[in-house]
Parts: C-alpha cells; structure tokens; sequence
C-alpha cells in the first residue's frame, strides 16, 4: 500500500520591511534678491565737458589754436560761449568759421570748438583739395555743413551728441570750382563714388568718429566726422 506523499512546506510569510521614512521635500530655493529700484544713481555719468565755462582769461590752448587757424587762412569770428546746463551743451571757447582756408568756403553758421575748426580746415586742404584735382581736373570752391553746434543728445537719446560740444561736423556736398557739386548720398555716379569713397577713408584718423551713407539711417545724406576721445586713441569708422 503505498503512502500519501507529504503535505508541502508552508511557504514561509516575508517578514515585513521596516517602515522607510518618506524623504522630506527639499527646502523651497531661495528667490533671488529684487532689483533695487532705479533711484538715479545707476544713469549715465555726465560727460565733465558738460560743466566747461569760460575762464576770465582765454587759455593759452585756445590762443594758440586761433593763431594756428590763421596760419592756415581761415576766416573765422568768435562767438559768445554757449552752455546748457540742464542739457549739457557747452562749448565755451566757440568761433564761427567763414571760410576752411584760401579760397575754400564753408556753409553759414559752422559753429565749433576751435580744435575742431582745425582738424577739418587742415583735412579739407591736405585731403579733400587734392581728392577733388586728381578726379575731376578742378579745384574745391567750397563745402555745404549739414550741422556743426547743436545743443541735442544723439538720435535715440542717451549720450549726448559730439555736436553738444561744437566737436563735430556733418558735410552734405561739395562744389567746384567748374560749378559741379557732389552730394553725398546712397547711390552716387560712378565717379563721385570713388572720390568720396577716397574722402572717407582718408578721414579715419585725423578724426576719431567716421560716418555716412550705410551707417545707418541718420547717416544716409551726410558724412559725420568728429574727434571723440576715445580710449589709447581708438577711431570708430563705419
């Protein structure tokens, strides 16, 4: 008689596993700090030409720049300072040019620091003069200024303009002494093309800020030069 087989092992119960504490949820991250309101102080420094006055007695600089101008034949006339404090205009030592030199003309009301006046009656003889012999036969009768002094900040706000200190100069034409005149712009002839490509190259360095036509809007109709100071020398042409 055969016998029952044995009943299976019980299958043993799992021991039940120790409670695992649930992670507690990270701290919250911290917000960072809220910018602090703008009280002024973070703005734009004022440029300290701003603050220039006249001294009682003309500096011995500006003497000398006048006496330089002379040299050279230009027509000039002193002008009364101009400052704007709120603005920030000044140019305390201003003159009006009449001509750029022998027989080179300049349009009415050219407004600027003497140093100014000299850098582009010195440009407009060395450079211009002879641009103007070499591809067109004549001679450079005069300049049409698109803007000299102008109590403004630059286009869009924010820093105030070269302009506001009488240390820039916008040239919209020239004119020969055949008559022809030769406006700056976008798209000019072949010819004036060159020669005013050759004016604007030539004019990054005696000036520290070159502009015109491709520059942006602004720029379109005129040349811009300006003396800038900029760091180690530096120019910016475009």
């Amino acid at each position: 008689m055969e016998s029952e087989p044995e009943a299976p092992a019980a299958v043993p119960i799992p021991t039940q596993r120790p409670d695992i504490a649930e992670p507690e949820p990270p701290a919250v991250a911290p917000k960072p700090p809220e910018k602090p309101a703008d009280t002024g102080d973070n703005k734009m420094l004022p440029d300290p030409r701003s603050a220039e006055l006249p001294a009682d007695k003309m500096p011995e600089e500006e003497v000398a720049c006048r006496d330089r101008l002379k040299a050279l034949g230009v027509d000039f006339e002193e002008h009364k300072a101009e400052h704007d404090a709120e603005i920030g205009c000044s140019i305390p030592y201003p003159i009006v040019l009449k001509t750029l030199g022998k027989s080179i003309g300049i349009g009415s009301g050219t407004e600027l620091n003497c140093r100014m006046a000299e850098a582009a009656a010195r440009f407009a003889a060395d450079i211009i003069r002879p641009a103007v012999k070499a591809e067109f036969g004549a001679d450079l009768k005069s300049i049409a200024q698109a803007s000299a002094f102008v109590c403004r900040p630059r286009h869009g706000g924010g820093k105030l303009s070269e302009h506001a200190f009488g240390n820039a100069l916008d040239i919209a034409s020239f004119t020969l002494s055949d008559g022809k005149t030769i406006e700056i712009g976008p798209v000019p002839p072949e010819k004036e093309a060159k020669f005013l490509d050759s004016v604007r190259k030539a004019a990054c360095g005696p000036f520290k800020t070159v502009l015109g036509p491709g520059s942006d809007a602004d720029h379109a109709q005129h040349f811009h030069f300006d003396l800038e100071p900029r760091r180690h020398g530096g120019t910016f042409c475009q």
